[in-house]
């Protein structure tokens, strides 16, 4: 199924996994609104909402660059309005920005603790309330957050609990929303990697570049992405998904295309149950 002329809200669109799923619904012929705050380059983070507006463009959609905070109400409000005032609506959320600190108790300052919460879990619900209204006229609309399916082992609180916590936040929310909308037919899903993905955080906080080596590259999540918007979302929603458990089901044999380094180890990511796990929440 195309996305061809489909409008897509994504946060965190100018760089990562974000701008992949991005570029990938271009490709066919998509409107993205890139919601993301990064106006001007930053050395340690590659990307702006303007480079990725020339890319997604290049790629054949069209884009809306939008200097977003999604901790912000009023920017949320703005941001979304013009998407519709440019596009005519809404069909696709994807609630992508998350920030990140694999810390401890004692080592997590407070403003830390508040950033992560206020982007993950606070973001994630705010940009999720002010797009439903939209959503809800499209034909085929479907949200979908970044984050992991619902494993209570405590072995994934143990080292960091407050981004743990924020980022089952996020998920939280789209497993209580499919039900809360699942009579109108909105479809809400959450998408989680296997594996350690190529970014930046990857980059600046998990192992430079022998860590990179590691990771599968971000349109193994795109790809994955993009199958889950071809659905129907009457009949797809309330899913903790894998991306390689998502591609496989589509037929997707071949996943060395997605290495960084293939033949090199892959980094397995956090928050993944193990084989034959069950987690303690399950689908909605």
């Amino acid at each position: 199924m195309s996305l061809a002329s489909k409008t897509l809200f994504v946060t965190g669109a100018s760089r990562g996994i974000g701008l992949a799923i991005a570029l990938r619904a271009a490709r066919d012929g998509a409107n993205i609104a890139i919601a993301a705050k990064t106006v001007t380059p930053d050395p340690r983070l590659p990307g702006t909402i303007f480079t990725a507006a020339e890319e997604i463009e290049k790629a054949g959609g069209k884009a809306l660059p939008l200097a977003c905070d999604i901790r912000d109400e009023q920017s949320v409000d703005k941001a979304v309005a013009e998407t519709v005032a440019k596009f005519g609506g809404i069909d696709i959320l994807v609630n992508n920005a998350s920030a990140i600190s694999l810390t401890g108790t004692l080592a997590t300052p407070m403003k830390r603790y508040d950033l992560m919460h206020q982007i993950n879990a606070r973001g994630t619900f705010m940009v999720s309330q002010k797009c439903i209204p939209h959503l809800m006229k499209a034909a085929n609309p479907h949200v979908l957050n970044l984050s992991p399916p619902l494993d209570f082992d405590v072995k994934w609180f143990a080292n960091h609990p407050a981004y743990t916590l924020a980022k089952y936040g996020m998920s939280v929310f789209a497993w209580s929303m499919a039900a809360e909308f699942r009579d109108k037919g909105l479809a809400f899903n959450c998408l989680w990697p296997r594996t350690a993905i190529a970014t930046s955080a990857i980059q600046n906080i998990l192992g430079g570049d022998e860590g990179m080596k590691q990771c599968r590259k971000p349109e193994i999540m795109a790809d994955a992405a993009h199958a889950i918007f071809s659905r129907p979302a009457r009949d797809c929603t309330g899913n903790f998904f894998i991306d390689d458990e998502v591609l496989a089901a589509e037929g997707v044999t071949d996943f060395d295309k997605y290495a960084v380094s293939p033949g090199t180890r892959l980094m397995p990511d956090f928050f993944v149950p193990a084989p034959g796990a069950r987690t303690v929440v399950g689908k909605a």
